[in-house]
């Protein structure tokens, strides 16, 4: 079943059950903000409780740059945590003119209003989280991990056999790398053969990829070590794309590479994932690449354009007409000017649902 991913919301308890399938999961101790056109879900958007104070005025920026005719806010946790962060941001909001139609606590399966004081609809006690919508949702192909730590462990390193299978791969790998450089240094060819190899290797893998399989560990292994070299990163970022296919090729070659070599294919998952709208999945991969290697600039520049709040349309309409943009390394590079030029720091991380919607997490 192809999921139709166009989420609309006419009532808060429709904004409550709808919301952890906007963001990826079922946030705890979280701020979303949903963004609505026309009822349609445009963007959502989600943070950390509590949000720090200092961060309010970035967060709420952002919010107003999404130019939405209506926003709802929704707080998940304990009434001391979410009371006084939906009431500071709201605070924050006001005078950016975004209209916010409903602003809501979500606590132990119920939920209650702050903007209605109306006992008929918003009793005092809460009301309870509808199953129902949360069912439809699921029948429509929509999808919401048990939290954030379940979208984290999607791209984490694999333990067990297939670890040691890939750690024996890995070394039989590097020896190979050894020698084509060494014949590529020798034959005077400035780094043609590594490139032609690397080239093979991400055309192989996507072939085998869009036919329903996964590469073998010996393939996993190459493509990994080759990717160390910034062109052959370079020409799997010029092909990456939003097609479901990439996402598991690269999740897979993620999971699978030995964690020294996990930064390359961390950025084409995070990229890929990007420009398909899915932000939380793009930014836990990004978070991946950072953690094995903080100084990685590729990383580093997208982790930016998600920080930034900045959708793949809004970077496309930055080349000149009849252009397209060449790799990642051009986007992030854009989205680096940008965030510049506002002046402001980077406070969000983006999200974009198929069909138009886009998610940002934290």
């Amino acid at each position: 079943m192809t999921p139709d991913c166009s989420i609309t919301v006419r009532s808060a308890a429709e904004a409550v059950a709808y919301a952890p399938y906007v963001i990826g999961f079922h946030p705890t101790d979280s701020i979303v903000v949903l963004c609505l056109a026309r009822r349609i879900v445009v963007v959502g958007m989600r943070y950390d409780l509590p949000p720090p104070a200092e961060a309010l005025d970035d967060v709420a920026e952002m919010i107003a740059l999404q130019r939405a005719p209506e926003v709802i806010v929704l707080g998940y946790g304990p009434p001391p945590a979410v009371t006084p962060a939906v009431h500071a941001l709201l605070a924050a909001l006001e005078p950016t003119g975004v209209r916010v139609t409903e602003a809501l606590r979500i606590t132990e399966g119920r939920w209650w209003s702050y903007t209605c004081a109306d006992p008929s609809c918003c009793p005092p006690d809460g009301t309870p989280c509808r199953s129902d919508l949360a069912a439809e949702a699921v029948y429509r192909g929509l999808v919401a991990l048990p939290d954030r730590k379940a979208l984290v462990a999607r791209v984490a390193p694999a333990e067990g056999a297939v670890r040691r299978e890939m750690a024996e791969a890995t070394v039989k790998a590097q020896a190979r790398f050894t020698d084509l450089t060494a014949a590529d240094v020798e034959a005077g060819r400035g780094g043609r053969l590594v490139r032609k190899a690397g080239r093979q290797a991400i055309r192989e893998a996507e072939r085998v990829a869009r036919a329903g399989r996964m590469p073998s560990c010996k393939e996993v292994a190459w493509l990994g070590v080759l990717m160390v070299e910034s062109v052959v990163l370079d020409y799997a970022l010029e092909r990456s794309g939003p097609e479901e296919w990439r996402m598991r090729l690269w999740n897979e070659v993620l999971r699978l590479v030995d964690p020294v070599y996990a930064p390359g294919p961390a950025c084409v998952l995070g990229f890929a994932a990007w420009q398909s709208g899915d932000g939380a999945l793009a930014r836990v991969a990004l978070d991946r690449a950072l953690r094995e290697n903080p100084g990685n600039r590729i990383a580093g520049a997208l982790d930016r354009i998600l920080s930034a709040g900045i959708g793949p349309t809004a970077l496309v309409a930055l080349h000149p007409p009849g252009t397209e943009p060449s790799s990642a390394r051009n986007q992030a590079e854009q989205a680096r000017a940008k965030d510049k030029k506002r002046g402001r720091p980077a406070a969000g991380a983006g999200r974009r649902i198929r069909r138009g919607t886009r998610r940002q997490s934290l």
